[in-house]
């Protein structure tokens, strides 16, 4: 059963800089599914509820091609600004009543809605939950609703993996063997050679 008090956020708002001038969350697959849509597939295979995609950057092809999809949408006006402002758009949309919301990259369609499921199962009140690959600490990552006003603080292109060094003791690392919680997609090799997307050329 889903849980009200867990959200997902999906930033979806860059400007995919490194593959410009193509927005790499609208490259599809050869069945024509958008990268985008396999990333919120996974999420709203997991437990986490309610989930909202932030857009900013093409806002109006995002959401189309998540037309069909159990989402909210909120919109960051100044995605210019980098991730931050995407971040700061999506905290602010949330309802006061989650416990927790996982802040969940749109260009990470590896993670499986499994490995999404060990980190929410995984939350403890006033913890932060990362996964762990190998040693290596990945995405998404599962915030306690009680770092959310630092979070809202944070400015320019970052997100809020500063505050993991600043509250180390808050931290609990979850094993997962998701090779997915550590790869994203910026280049035009990385998406035709691991995932075999291709561009939509019409997108831009």
């Amino acid at each position: 059963m889903k849980s009200a008090l867990l959200a997902a956020l999906i930033l979806a708002a860059g400007q995919s800089r490194r593959s410009a001038p193509i927005n790499k969350l609208l490259a599809t697959d050869q069945a024509g599914e958008t990268l985008i849509a396999h990333t919120v597939t996974q999420v709203l295979a997991s437990p986490a509820s309610p989930v909202w995609v932030v857009t900013g950057h093409q806002a109006a092809a995002i959401r189309q091609s998540l037309t069909g999809r159990a989402v909210n949408f909120v919109h960051a006006p100044d995605y210019e600004q980098g991730l931050s402002a995407s971040l700061r758009a999506g905290l602010a949309a949330l309802p006061g009543s989650i416990a927790a919301v996982m802040v969940c990259l749109g260009d990470m369609p590896f993670v499986t809605a499994a490995t999404l499921d060990r980190l929410i199962g995984g939350f403890v009140p006033g913890h932060i939950i990362v996964p762990v690959h190998h040693g290596q600490r990945g995405n998404p990552v599962l915030w306690d609703r009680h770092f959310i006003p630092e979070m809202m603080q944070i400015t320019g292109d970052q997100g809020a993996r500063g505050l993991l060094a600043r509250y180390p003791e808050a931290v609990i690392e979850i094993p997962v063997a998701d090779v997915g919680v550590l790869r994203d997609c910026d280049t035009a090799e990385e998406l035709e050679g691991v995932m075999n997307f291709k561009y939509l050329i019409d997108s831009v």
